[in-house]
């Protein structure tokens, strides 16, 4: 069988990303930033300035992969991750959801009561899949167009694919959109776990085939993101959330992808985690992504015996984004020195790229990264 992937076609494996990815420590940090592409950037303005929602351009292949790539061009990270939403695999199985501007994603009916629930997970979660085309031909054309960029510059880019994890999407689902405290998800816990159970079940194979989609299509790496679980209690968060995030990874790790024995490495990250950091490594991601309330060297303590079985990534404060460079460039340092506690690290913001972001800080910020070397490194 053909070697199709571009963990092969292309040598994503031997990128910066993927080998801190998977446990080595390239001479240069990796770095790229969540949420890196879209309304930070003016091109990305101008782009949308065209008409059509958010879930629109998501759909959008030529669009959405256009919009992938410019903080690639623009910023020179090493790695693209793919313009899409969380939300954009509930809409492919015909939820009515939309992304508000100033709000995020609102949904026309929540799923709160048993009834409902049972209502939604017999949707088909195979929809994913039979409707995605679009997804995965705007994943496709990305990965074309990162191996351009890649050829100019002499090293291999990879996309990195992402998907929402069960809890989030299921806070979302259950107060209708954005909440500050998901009580209404938090309660439903407490108050129908066979229902929560259910729903969580659904979204992890909903979710997951998402990720799936996107890795088969092209994506060289993958991230969970599970936003809003830092909202939960430690002892709650391993009964009632983190089987389903282990679920969601499944349809990934399933997939047998030519020339790419060794699969996709996969990223597991939250908010405001610092409590179950341990927890989240248990599913045997292959990194962990770190919000910056905890630093990474103290990271690596709270894992305990994973410290040593996965990459970091993060952590840099986005509010040290508007700060002087020279408190930034300080920043930086101290996050990269942190970080040589980990058997790897991947150099990230701990959360995303604000909107009002200037575009040439995170330009600088990736310079700064790239130019340090570890101490005692050639």
């Amino acid at each position: 069988m053909p070697s199709t992937h571009p963990l092969a076609l292309h040598d994503t494996a031997s990128s910066r990303l993927v080998q801190a990815l998977r446990g080595h420590r390239p001479e240069v940090t990796p770095v790229w930033f969540m949420r890196q592409a879209g309304r930070s950037l003016p091109e990305y303005r101008a782009l949308r300035a065209t008409g059509g929602s958010m879930l629109d351009a998501c759909l959008d292949p030529a669009l959405a992969s256009e919009i992938t790539m410019q903080p690639v061009r623009r910023h020179k990270v090493d790695a693209a991750v793919f313009f899409s939403d969380i939300v954009v695999p509930l809409k492919l199985v015909g939820l009515d959801v939309e992304i508000v501007a100033g709000r995020g994603p609102v949904f026309a009916e929540p799923v709160r009561t048993a009834a409902q629930i049972a209502d939604v997970v017999r949707i088909d979660p195979a929809l994913v899949t039979e409707r995605g085309a679009e997804v995965a031909e705007a994943v496709a054309r990305t990965t074309a167009m990162l191996a351009e960029e890649s050829a100019v510059r002499g090293e291999p880019l990879p996309l990195i694919g992402f998907a929402g994890a069960p809890f989030t999407l299921a806070a979302y689902l259950v107060e209708g959109g954005p909440s500050k405290d998901h009580l209404g998800a938090r309660s439903l816990i407490h108050s129908d776990p066979a229902a929560w159970s259910d729903l969580t079940a659904w979204l992890a194979e909903v979710t997951g085939r998402f990720l799936a989609l996107q890795v088969q299509a092209g994506a060289s790496a993958g991230q969970l993101f599970d936003s809003w679980a830092g909202a939960i209690a430690p002892a709650d968060y391993r009964r009632a959330v983190l089987p389903a995030s282990a679920k969601a990874l499944e349809p990934v790790r399933a997939l047998d992808l030519p020339g790419a024995p060794e699969g996709v490495p996969l990223i597991h990250f939250g908010v405001g985690t610092g409590e179950i950091l341990a927890d989240m490594a248990s599913i045997g991601v292959d990194a962990l992504g770190v919000d910056y309330r905890v630093p990474l060297d103290v990271a690596v303590d709270r894992l305990g015996a994973r410290g040593s079985e996965v990459t970091l990534q993060g952590n840099l404060d986005p509010a040290l984004l508007f700060a002087p460079a020279a408190a930034r460039k300080a920043a930086v340092h101290a996050a990269l020195e942190a970080g040589l506690a980990a058997r790897a690290h991947v150099f990230n913001l701990g959360h995303g790229v604000p909107m009002d972001t200037d575009p040439d800080v995170l330009t600088d910020l990736v310079s700064t990264v790239h130019d340090w070397r570890a101490p005692g490194a050639a």
